[in-house]
């Protein structure tokens, strides 16, 4: 996809995200594809459908990345963010998807679902959405000199944790080296793919659910499309041409002027869906008064997830406006929506940025990230519960020990409920 200027290549890119965007937002509200919901059916119920619809979506985008990235289609080297960058911050991934498990079950969704939430009417949402915008601006933007709230509260224990690697942080970089890595992403994505897909479509239920076949297909396509048009808009021709990040870095040699110019490099690198961060560009795009300059693909991605929402609410008559029941369900969406601002900026990503996008490109931090999630959501969810069912007597502590018991994360002696 070659184009004459940036300004033509940028706009491709940005458009082609918002349809795509468009398509994910409008399946995922018709089918009731929903992260948290995955996990909530597996812990009351003991449904593994839409989680089986999750992981479809995993395999499908794994299967397509690393194949694509064989062919010289796809560049997740390079990505934004730097799922496989050798700064490896593992803490950071485990904690922060903790914390963003924890935020999502109590803000009534993820990242993804606040958005679709929000097409369908409901202003409980847009709540949710502002808050965690001004989490994960202040994360990264400075809001008193140079302090971000990263830096006040997070590096210093932080980053004496982070573990710098001689090779990136993809399972095939770190299995067969810099040098194999291509190969060896290929084999590994492939194999884990088809033990996802096996453990997926044995069951005979998720087979004839077709929401949930159809959920996972698109959502995993859509994904893969991002990765491919972020990764091949180019300006030139076939014979000699340029990258849009590679384009900026050299802006003052190529263009006559700063006009056009986008406020920074980083955002223009291959990429896919993700949308904490986004949400947190959202921020800065409106307060600055819809600077043209800062207007990215997660900001595009953001806007078209509604937009394709609200499409489907209103074509299946599904849009209704929906407000706090009461106070109790209005902190507990805040506090929620704060914890998820704080750790998808630390995860990198959130169960679409991180559990999908992340895991396309076999990134270790990515897995680690998603096992946190799920663990932080579904250990939430059981607290809940116990608390629920034993009342006055089921203190947090109590709740929580015996939920870790229920996974056999703790020994059974320390059981404080009896299991329901």
């Amino acid at each position: 996809m070659f184009f004459e200027n940036f300004a033509g290549a940028q706009s491709f890119m940005l458009w082609a995200t918002f349809v795509i965007a468009i398509i994910m937002g409008a399946v995922v509200n018709k089918t009731n594809f929903c992260t948290m919901g995955a996990v909530s059916d597996m812990v009351n119920m003991g449904d593994m459908g839409r989680m089986r619809a999750w992981l479809f979506a995993i395999a499908v985008a794994m299967v397509g990345v690393v194949v694509l990235e064989s062919m010289g289609m796809v560049n997740a080297d390079s990505a934004f963010p730097p799922y496989r960058g050798s700064n490896f911050v593992w803490f950071e991934n485990i904690l922060g998807g903790l914390i963003f498990g924890v935020g999502m079950t109590l803000a009534s969704g993820c990242g993804n679902k606040t958005l679709i939430r929000i097409g369908g009417g409901n202003l409980k949402s847009i709540v949710v959405l502002a808050v965690i915008a001004v989490i994960a601006y202040y994360m990264v933007v400075p809001f008193y000199g140079d302090k971000t709230l990263y830096s006040t509260l997070f590096y210093s224990w932080m980053q004496p944790l982070q573990v710098s690697l001689s090779t990136n942080q993809d399972l095939g970089s770190m299995i067969a080296g810099s040098a194999s890595a291509l190969n060896a992403r290929l084999i590994i994505g492939l194999a884990l793919a088809a033990g996802i897909l096996y453990w997926v479509f044995k069951s005979a239920d998720f087979r004839s659910e077709k929401d949930n076949v159809t959920a996972g297909i698109v959502v995993g396509l859509a994904v893969l499309a991002a990765w491919y048009v972020t990764s091949n808009v180019a300006i030139g021709t076939a014979e000699e041409s340029m990258s849009l990040s590679s384009y900026y870095g050299e802006w003052d040699m190529l263009a006559d002027s700063d006009k056009g110019k986008p406020a920074t490099g980083a955002a223009l690198s291959p990429q896919s869906f993700t949308f904490i961060n986004p949400m947190g560009q959202t921020l800065g795009y409106v307060a600055s008064g819809f600077d043209g300059s800062l207007l990215t693909f997660g900001i595009v991605a953001l806007f078209g997830v509604i937009v394709g929402s609200f499409l489907w609410a209103m074509i299946s008559k599904g849009f209704r406006i929906e407000w706090f029941a009461s106070s109790k369900d209005f902190w507990t969406h805040l506090i929620g929506a704060i914890l998820m601002g704080f750790g998808g900026v630390l995860a990198m990503g959130c169960t679409i940025g991180q559990a999908i996008t992340g895991v396309s490109t076999l990134a270790l931090g990515s897995f680690l990230a998603f096992g946190g999630i799920v663990l932080g959501s579904a250990t939430t969810m059981k607290v809940q519960y116990y608390k629920m069912c034993y009342e006055d007597e089921a203190t947090f502590g109590k709740a929580l020990i015996t939920a870790l018991v229920d996974f056999k994360l703790l020994p059974a002696s320390m059981r404080k409920l009896d299991a329901i």
